[in-house]
């Protein structure tokens, strides 16, 4: 038995195949260049630091105006103390040299007196008693202190000028032997541009006659006597 098979009622009307998706590749964005980014406005912080916490850590750009500020006047602060530091410092060496290095101070003058004392025959036979004696066996040392314990004593000293502007030294102080105690005075002058000359350099020990060291005698000695030389008063 044969089927037949009817075609549609409407020949115009026939199927049309769908038209297929077009196939779009994806997007690939471009990475960002060194130009957009510098284009971009910078979003660095900026650092605060006071004159105490500031450690000089963060770099003088990173600083804000207030930082910046803190920072100079902690550097100002510390080169100041160097400055007041290295003054002191030469300060001190100043006075350590024209007290006790120069020639001229009034230690090294103190030195060389006990040292004339100490070879001295005359002192050491008043001091230490007859016979021969080393000169370590005489003591030389300032006024006497309250401490006991005081090492270092006060020489008592002063420096005049007189009308002609010879410098004028007096200073005491004192020895002492197995045998006796004593005070030595002296008398030492200047002049201008010169050295330091004895005028007088002597021993006193109670109960005995002075005994003359030095004693500066000739031209100046008559110029005391006489009050004046060539017309000229000395005095």
């Amino acid at each position: 038995m044969a089927i037949k098979l009817s075609g549609p009622s409407n020949p115009s009307l026939h199927l049309i195949p769908r038209p297929s998706r077009a196939f779009h590749p994806p997007r690939l964005t471009r990475p960002a260049t060194t130009s957009s980014l510098a284009s971009k406005p910078s979003t660095t912080r900026k650092s605060t630091v006071s004159v105490f916490s500031d450690d000089g850590r963060v770099p003088w750009n990173s600083l804000t105006n207030s930082g910046k500020i803190a920072r100079a006047t902690q550097q100002s602060f510390n080169f100041s103390l160097i400055f007041i530091g290295l003054g002191a410092t030469i300060g001190v060496f100043t006075v350590l040299y024209l007290e006790v290095f120069s020639p001229s101070s009034k230690t090294a003058i103190f030195n060389r007196c006990a040292d004339k004392i100490r070879k001295d025959a005359k002192c050491l036979e008043l001091l230490c008693g007859p016979g021969l004696h080393g000169k370590r066996e005489v003591e030389a040392f300032g006024e006497p202190s309250w401490s006991r314990w005081a090492r270092n004593r006060r020489i008592a000293s002063r420096v005049e000028v007189d009308r002609a502007g010879v410098e004028h030294m007096k200073m005491h102080f004192y020895v002492k032997g197995k045998e006796a105690e004593g005070t030595v005075q002296v008398h030492m002058s200047k002049v201008k541009g010169g050295e330091w000359e004895y005028e007088v350099l002597a021993l006193d020990v109670s109960g005995q006659q002075r005994v003359w060291v030095e004693k500066r005698g000739g031209v100046r000695e008559e110029v005391k006597r006489q009050g004046k030389l060539f017309g000229v008063r000395w005095n």
